[in-house]
């Protein structure tokens, strides 16, 4: 006799068909079969709810499927369920449990809400749009039902429709807050923030006791720059809901931003208390920590995060980044962790370029950067784009819109062709600038937090070259073909240590942009002062323990000396502690080093006029901060090492003929400074007349600069109409 109970109707089993593709025929039946199973009851639901929350993903779907086969439109296991799937990134096999809740139940306002994420993540967003609709009518004061609908409309295509229609609702109900930051929403997405931003202040005040209105405000600032106001804004909107770990995450990216490390610090620390192992965390934890200068902590933390997700690319950026900063980071062993996280960026086919191979034409040359603006990035490269042949060379720029200041504005006016990315995806980016056709990429971003170099892995344009923003060595990238450096940056025994061919320029890589308004060059301090003052006003991140070690042999070998030591960072509390600390143990008294924060640009360019001789930090060594220290007549003390971020100093000192104050170790690194501390009239000679030097050297002839930088790129050109790639080094 058959067994009956293998013939009999298997809910589960059916389940599993409709979730597998076969939703007809399977859910057809489900929703026939109103049949009780007996010893149902509450537990198994609450045990699947368990499951999905601890994680154990394959054990929930099995306990959902299990209570689905006690009751087949159980509401709880059906949204349970499709959440879960949706969690995974499963829309689509979401969407038939949700198609049935709702044609179940019509009037379930979360099923319908579900339904539109589900259809979302799916890329259907108009019918995404209608299934929020419904959910809206449903429960029209669901402020999230409301949000959700206008980012469908937006992401469909119709935002200036949504945005009349909520126009006309405001008017008729000018105090709902619903609408008011529903209109905030698409008027963010049409890019008018100033008038999105009135609408979210707006709903502030009308409902001061509620954490979305004030959340989407304080996102919104830091998105504008406003960051202060942003910091603010979040601090209110986590008084408001204190259990909202996003809103906490948030404010310590704001914190980040506003150089208030320390603060950063401590919240991402009980951030990871609290959600142990995340990776988001995590790698802004090695930040913050790298930040005040503990970068030995910092890379525990970095590793930490490449283990709780080793497959993913930004924990390892985040271990390079740390990396750069490290003592004893050898240049293989950098290399190394940058083509580990180069190669788990994202890549798709690349489909054959259209770009004539003609080594003569006109090139449309792509600028791909967050830092078109006031930032090293521009002072560093505006001239040599500036001076680029127009006959030869079509700028087309695809950068984010973040100032508005005189150098952006430089930019814009060499650009033929302006793109605002940040608002574009990878993939969206990369379609662009092939659709723009470029010929020469030259990414200015680098590994940094903002950098697009996963757009330079879809191999968007046929030649592809790095330049400056954030290049502490290679990028690791097969796609990344040329390197623009110089002989001193990276000489013929370095190279191997790169996996970009380099394009070496026959000066100095970059090309200085003095700011109008640098003050004039003071007299030498140590004259009026009687004693030496050293100054470094490098990132803190650069500041190593053997730094310190080395600034104290210094100190306490030049009788009287002082060192002032500016950075962000030493404007709280606890990091400048932690300094003098550090000092002490070396036997430097406290009085010895000056401590100041941040101030706006020129006040810092004046500042050099109380400095007498700049001790540069290594391995990382000062780039822009050595040549604003040489404009402002003081020469940098500098000891390169292997990777690119340890040679900025040694090459600028070379380019204005400054060859003699760079050191071959850290014993030669103490001596040249105490030797050159005490010749003092050597000193003051050099300051009356370096400003002049530096103004007429390599480093600031921008139009010899443009003519050697057309012919890196021309070159660069050349080889790609003769073959793709090569792996010889080609100097200029």
């Amino acid at each position: 006799m058959a067994d009956v109970a293998a013939l009999a109707p298997d809910p589960v089993a059916m389940l599993r068909d409709a979730l597998a593709g076969e939703e007809g025929l399977a859910l057809d039946r489900l929703s026939r079969m109103e049949v009780s199973y007996p010893g149902w009851d509450e537990p198994p639901l609450r045990r699947a709810e368990a499951l999905r929350r601890s994680g154990r993903f394959q054990e929930a779907e099995a306990a959902f499927l299990h209570v689905l086969g006690m009751s087949p439109t159980r509401r709880e296991a059906l949204l349970g369920l499709a959440g879960l799937l949706i969690d995974q990134g499963q829309g689509a096999r979401a969407q038939s449990l949700l198609l049935r809740r709702c044609g179940h139940a019509p009037d379930d306002a979360a099923a319908w809400d579900a339904l539109g994420v589900a259809l979302v993540q799916t890329g259907d967003h108009a019918a995404a749009e209608a299934a929020f609709t419904e959910a809206q009518a449903l429960a029209p004061g669901e402020l999230a039902y409301a949000l959700k609908r206008v980012e469908a409309a937006c992401t469909a295509g119709s935002a200036e429709t949504e945005l009349a229609r909520l126009n006309a609702a405001s008017a008729a109900d000018p105090l709902s807050v619903v609408h008011l930051m529903a209109r905030g929403v698409v008027l963010d997405r049409l890019g008018l923030r100033d008038a999105a931003i009135d609408m979210f202040e707006a709903a502030a005040v009308l409902a001061p006791d509620q954490a979305p209105p004030v959340a989407v405000l304080g996102r919104l600032l830091a998105r504008t720059l406003r960051l202060g106001d942003a910091e603010q804004a979040l601090r209110r909107a986590i008084a408001l809901d204190p259990a909202d770990l996003d809103l906490r995450y948030d404010r310590a990216v704001v914190l980040l931003r506003l150089y208030r490390y320390e603060a950063a610090r401590e919240e991402l620390i009980a951030l990871d208390r609290l959600h142990e192992g995340s990776v988001t965390t995590l790698c802004n934890l090695a930040a913050a920590t790298t930040s005040v200068g503990m970068q030995a902590e910092a890379l525990g933390v970095a590793r930490q995060a490449i283990a709780a997700d080793p497959a993913s690319h930004r924990p390892r950026r985040a271990l390079c980044q740390v990396m750069s900063y490290a003592e004893k980071v050898r240049g293989a062993e950098m290399l190394a962790a940058l083509q580990e996280c180069a190669a788990r960026l994202p890549r798709g086919p690349v489909a054959p370029f259209a770009n004539e191979p003609d080594p003569k034409r006109r090139l449309r040359v792509g600028l791909l950067s967050p830092s078109l603006k006031v930032h090293p990035v521009g002072w560093l490269t505006i001239a040599g784009f500036e001076t680029l042949d127009p006959a030869q060379f079509d700028l087309i720029a695809f950068a984010e819109i973040t100032a508005e200041d005189h150098l952006a504005r430089r930019f814009r006016q060499i650009a033929s062709v302006w793109h605002d990315t940040g608002a574009l995806s990878d993939a969206a980016l990369a379609a662009l600038i092939r659709a723009e056709a470029i010929d020469v990429l030259i990414d200015l971003g680098g590994h940094g937090d903002s950098g697009r170099l996963p757009v330079c892995a879809q191999r968007p344009a046929p030649v592809q070259v790095k330049w400056v923003g954030c290049q502490y060595h290679s990028t690791g990238l097969p796609e990344m073909d040329w390197l623009i450096s110089d002989r001193w940056e990276t000489p013929p025994d370095l190279a191997p240590l790169y996996t970009e061919r380099l394009l070496i320029l026959p000066d100095g890589y970059v090309c200085y942009s003095p700011p109008p308004y640098a003050p004039d060059v003071g007299a030498l301090p140590a004259l009026a002062r009687g004693h030496v003052t050293f100054g470094c006003f490098n990132n803190l991140a650069k500041v190593t323990p053997r730094v310190l070690a080395a600034w104290s042999a210094v100190l306490r070998q030049v009788s009287e000396s002082r060192l002032v030591l500016k950075a962000h960072q030493v404007a709280e509390a606890a990091t400048a502690e932690r300094l003098r600390a550090a000092f002490a143990a070396q036997g430097i008294g406290a009085e010895r080093v000056e401590f100041r924060g941040g101030s706006r640009h020129r006040a810092l360019l004046d500042e050099y006029n109380d400095i007498d001789i700049v001790l540069d930090p290594f391995p990382y060594t000062g780039g822009l901060t050595t040549i604003e220290a040489l404009w402002m007549g003081v020469p940098t003390i500098t000891m390169p090492g292997e990777i690119f971020a340890a040679r900025h100093a040694f090459s600028h000192l070379v380019n204005v003929g400054l060859a003699d104050w760079v050191a071959e170790d850290e014993a030669g690194y103490v001596a040249l400074a105490v030797r050159k501390a005490a010749d003092l009239p050597a000193l003051a000679a050099l300051r009356a007349g370096l400003r002049v030097r530096v103004k007429a050297s390599p480093l600031c002839d921008a139009p010899r600069f443009g003519r050697n930088l057309g012919a890196a790129l021309r070159h660069a050109w050349a080889e790609w109409c003769r073959t793709p790639r090569g792996s010889d080094i080609q100097a200029m």
